[in-house]
Parts: structure tokens; sequence; C-alpha cells
């Protein structure tokens, strides 16, 4: 089953330093996977190109919201360096990339050093992925080892780009009819792998109904569970509102009753996996529980634009400037 890990890397002799909340400063997917929007805080969009006397002041927003590279292509042009621009004038103080990994090393050297400027936090990048396969549930030393190189390599990209979080996809849940675990058996192999290795990972459940079937962690209990069986600081929960939407529903409650494990969220709205307020979540009720638990860390912008062109990405900055209207 394809469980999504987001591992923040403890920070121990130079690693990066692991904290379940971000530091906070103000200025499945890639970018490639959706058309994913832009996420920003005024009203009408503005290439970073134009001169600053011409630009609106940005929006402030109560949470820290993170966009993907191509969410504002359009607008910002196909520059990735322009693109980190576009979204710090438009008051975002989050990014995020799941293809941080395959970039070239002077590029991701690049892009840190341009949200260090803006004063962004950089959110997810993927670590290791291995979707549709039998990685953490079926007990495979080296199976095992392998994703733990993928995650030791990725400590470096983390440390270069100032990561604190990294996407692990541990595959599915195993269910061959051959030497098939019982599933208790199972989640006490995903234990085994994460709790010695000094990684704080943020475990993703994802929904079975529309996009993950067969995942090895679809509900927000589970993940719960996991987290308090592991009882440590590194291990927590990534609640991606969109899955659990329709996985179980009944957000703020879940949310609430696995705060304590929580260490990121991501958005998307449903049914369609786009911005807020296309589809049935109530965002503004949503982000405002966030933000009333004092909430400081990353929330990733992992969804699609209802609409194309500049006109869909004004589409999307408009959806969040009203979600965070609370």
């Amino acid at each position: 089953m394809l469980l999504y890990l987001h591992v923040i890397i403890l920070a121990k002799e130079d690693r990066v330093r692991s904290t379940m909340q971000p530091p906070r400063q103000y200025s499945q997917l890639s970018s490639g996977d959706v058309n994913l929007p832009p996420i920003a805080g005024v009203a009408t969009l503005t290439n970073p190109s134009v001169d600053a006397s011409s630009k609106a002041e940005p929006k402030t927003f109560k949470l820290n919201y993170a966009p993907h590279f191509n969410m504002f292509r359009n607008s910002a042009g196909e520059d990735l360096i322009d693109q980190l621009k576009f979204a710090a004038d438009h008051g975002f103080t989050a990014w995020e990339d799941n293809g941080m990994k395959s970039r070239p090393v002077d590029l991701q050297e690049k892009i840190a050093k341009t949200m260090e400027k803006l004063g962004m936090q950089m959110g997810v990048f993927v670590a290791h992925g291995s979707i549709g396969k039998l990685t953490f549930a079926r007990k495979d030393e080296a199976v095992w080892d392998s994703v733990l190189k993928d995650l030791q390599d990725s400590i470096e990209v983390a440390k270069r780009v100032n990561a604190k979080w990294v996407t692990v996809v541990p595959g599915n849940v195993d269910e061959t009819s051959r030497d098939r675990l019982a599933m208790g058996y199972q989640t006490a192999n995903v234990i085994d792998l994460l709790e010695p290795h000094n990684l704080v990972m943020v475990l993703e459940p994802l929904n079975w109904f529309v996009n993950h079937g067969g995942t090895f962690l679809k509900g927000s209990p589970q993940a719960y569970a996991l987290c308090k069986a592991v009882d440590s600081p590194s291990c927590k929960i990534l609640f991606d509102i969109y899955h659990q939407q329709i996985t179980e529903g009944n957000l703020i409650s879940n949310i609430d009753k696995c705060w304590d494990e929580i260490g990121y969220f991501q958005c998307g709205d449903n049914p369609g996996r786009k911005e807020p307020g296309t589809g049935e979540i109530n965002y503004q009720n949503v982000f405002k529980f966030i933000h009333s638990h004092e909430f400081d860390g990353v929330l990733g912008m992992e969804h699609g634009n209802s609409q194309k062109g500049v006109e869909g990405e004004q589409a999307v900055i408009d959806a969040y400037i009203k979600a965070d209207d609370f």
C-alpha cells in the first residue's frame, strides 16, 4: 500500500534540524503531476519584472500556504526563480517541490539562496518513491536498506535547500495470497523501519476511492495509532485534507483528535482536487480551526487549477484570500 511519509530530517552534527513546526520567516505530486495553481495574496496577479512602484501590497496570510513550481507559470513565466519571486510578491512564505531531488545541484543552491533572501521556507520534496510495490509492509531487509539509502542520500539535498520535510512513498499493502502477513504484522514492520533511524517522518494517509487504491495507510486514526506506537517526535502525521475528506470526512473533529501527532498539512478541495471553494469542503472553517491551534507549520497546496491560464491562477489567489479571511 502506498503510504506517503513526509520525513523531517533531524539536525544532529550539521544535519538539518527537525522540528514538527518549522521556524517562521516572512518575506502526488511533482509540479508536473497536476497543473497546480498559485496560492497567493493579492487580488491582481503581477509579473515580478514589473516595477515595484506598480505592485500592490502583498496579502499577509495567517497560515503558511506553499505553492509549487509551475503553479504561477502563466503569470510569472517559465523561470523557476521568477516563480519564487512572484510567489513572495504575493504573500507566500513557503514552497513545495516534490522534484527537488532530481534538480541539478547548482539549481538547488540557487533556489535555496533565493528562498532565503525572500524569507520563504522549503516544504516537502520526494526522497523515495515506490508506488505499487511492497516495500515497507513486507519485511525485506534488502528493500529496507534501499529505502534507507535513498533517505540518507536525501539528507544532503535537504541540507542544501534548507528542507525539513521529505516525502517517502513506502509502497502498498501486502495483499498477495502467498506469504501474506496479517495487517497487524505489516503495521509492526512499518514501525520497525521508522523508529530506529533518527528521522522525523510525517505519515500521509491516502484515499482508496479516487486516487490510491491499495495503499497501506488510508485513515487518520491508523496514522495516529502508528505515531503513538512509535512514541517518538520523529514520527508525525501529514494530514492531507483532500484525501481525508474522501476517506472519512468529519475533518475538524479528526484533525482535533490527531492534533498532537500532526506535523504538516496539505490541501485540495473535493471533488476535483482543485483550489478551495471549488468543492464541498468549508476551507475557511478548517483553516480557522488550524490557526486557532497556533499552527505555524506548512500547508502544501497539492491541487490543480479549476481554470486555465492567468485567469485560473487569479482564481486560486482569490480562493485563498477568501479561505484565509477569518
